[in-house]
Formats: C-alpha cells, structure tokens, sequence
C-alpha cells in the first residue's frame, strides 16, 4: 500500500479512542497515576484554521476527563504525526492556544511521531530574548522509531501489540515481530471487534511476503501446543475474514459493471435498483 493511500490519522486516531486509557499507561505511567478513567469524553472534531497559511487542521483526538480528587476537567490533546516538519513543536503551540481559547481548560498536548527516519524530534516551543523568556511551550511526545520492540512484547497492552509495527525493527525481524504480535493478541482475548482493530492496523504497517508468512507458520509450529493453537487461530480467521471482505468486493464490484452497462442500454434508475439492489444514490453517481 502506498504512502499516499494510508490515512494515517484515522488509523491512530482510531486504535487510540478505543484504548485511550492503554495509551497513556503504556508510554506515560506517571500521567495515568493522577487521571481518573471514570470520566471520559472523546470530544468532536476540531478544525482549526491559520489565516495567516491559508491552511485547515483537523485535531486527531481530544479527550475530556478529570484528575483523581480533582473536580475541574482537563483536556488531553493527542496530535499524531507521521512525516518530517520542521515546525512542528511551533503548530503544537498553535493547536494548544486555540483550544485553550475555546475550551478554557488546562490542556496537555501529547504529540505521537510514526515516520521511519530517526531524529531528534523537539519537546517545546520556546520565544524569548536575551532578557526575558517570554515563552517555555512544553509537550508530551511518543517517538516509535526509537523505540525497542523488544521491550515491548513484555506488555499486554493491545497499543503495545499494534505499535510493534511502526517500532525499531529492521527487514531480517519482521518475522519475529509478527510473531510477537500474534502471541500477545492471543494472551490479550479480546473480543472480536478490537482484534480485527489491531490486525488491520498492524498489517497496514507491517506485511510479510509469501516466503515470510511460510516462516511465520513454520515459527508458530515450535511454540507450546496450546499456545500455537490459538495463534494459529488467529492467523487462519484473520485470513478468512480478508476472503470473505475480497468476495464482497468482487461482487459490488460486478454490480456496479452490470449498473453501468444497463445504463448504457438505456434502463432507468428504478429497474436498476430493483435488478441488482444498488443504493438509488450509487446508481446516480454512475451516469454519464
């Protein structure tokens, strides 16, 4: 899959609302201690406009909550980042003003960065003179490409399992990875849903060739039997699932060709519809 065609933002935003709490105890253990999880709200999307660049942003994720013996809430603002800018630390400044201006409320800004290249990312936003420093912006950050994968495997946390995929590994580990991930998706017994969430995401960032996944296998058989056997599980429902989504976009694929040459011969919206059980809408959208 190219670069262009992943929409990395959906994909983070979407693993880190459905294990906010995961999130914040896997990489900042400290913050999880003071918030209380009791009271969350995933608050709508923001979009902020700069004027002056000409540019829209839509916040990845804001969270509304409160601090344990707190009665105040907070926000948590999360900004996922997935290639190089260099003024980055200078747009968490901007993010974090404009939300304060609108939420009146103390915000701590978390910033993720997924890209490949390892370098040092900044951490604040400084403005000062020789005489006065007259700003110390400070943010959380989550730098995946520094992180050791292996250290890692060692928690079930299921952002654990999926982030395995964007962490520091190299081309001869992939396989191993993959394993690993599998083993703590198998410890974790989560129900469907939230599996099917951290396989697509992980695939998405890590994809064995057809020689990769024939180790794979062979790996899987050396494992302890009950162990294997629910990877093995795993990896043949994931699988299953994928044919079946294939199958499905074969068909609506065939549909809408079948939709196109009706029209073509003059049939009407209505017959179409009734034919082939296309939306009206779709069937709209395919006229010349």
């Amino acid at each position: 899959m190219s670069e262009t065609r992943i929409d990395h933002d959906r994909l983070f935003k979407e693993l880190l609302s459905t294990f906010f709490e995961e999130f914040v105890l896997l990489f900042f253990p400290h913050v999880h201690e003071q918030i209380d999880f009791h009271y969350l709200s995933f608050l709508s999307e923001e979009v902020l406009t700069d004027v002056t660049a000409g540019e829209k942003h839509r916040v990845d994720l804001l969270v509304e909550t409160k601090l344990r013996g707190e009665d105040g809430l907070i926000v948590v603002h999360i900004e996922h980042q997935s290639y190089i800018q260099s003024s980055f630390s200078e747009r968490m400044f901007i993010y974090f003003s404009r939300l304060f201006q609108k939420h009146r409320r103390r915000i701590l800004p978390i910033a993720i960065f997924s890209y490949d290249a390892i370098r040092d990312e900044p951490s604040s936003f400084t403005v000062s003179f020789p005489f006065l420093t007259v700003l110390d912006f400070r943010f959380l950050t989550v730098e995946l490409s520094k992180l050791p994968w292996r250290t890692y495997i060692r928690h079930d946390n299921p952002v654990a399992a999926a982030l395995l995929s964007k962490m520091g590994y190299n081309e001869e580990e992939k396989v191993e990875v993959k394993k690993e991930f599998l083993r703590m998706l198998a410890r974790l017994e989560l129900d469907e849903a939230r599996q099917r969430l951290l396989f697509g995401f992980f695939e998405t960032y890590l994809r064995l060739s057809e020689e990769e996944e024939v180790r794979l296998r062979n790996e899987v058989k050396t494992m302890e039997e009950k162990e294997a056997a629910k990877v093995m599980e795993l990896i043949v429902s994931y699988e299953q699932k994928g044919m079946e989504k294939g199958i499905e976009k074969g068909m609506e694929k065939a549909k809408l060709d079948v939709a196109k040459r009706m029209l073509a011969k003059g049939f009407d919206a209505d017959t179409i519809h009734e034919l082939t059980g296309l939306p009206l809408e779709t069937i709209e959208q395919l006229k010349p």
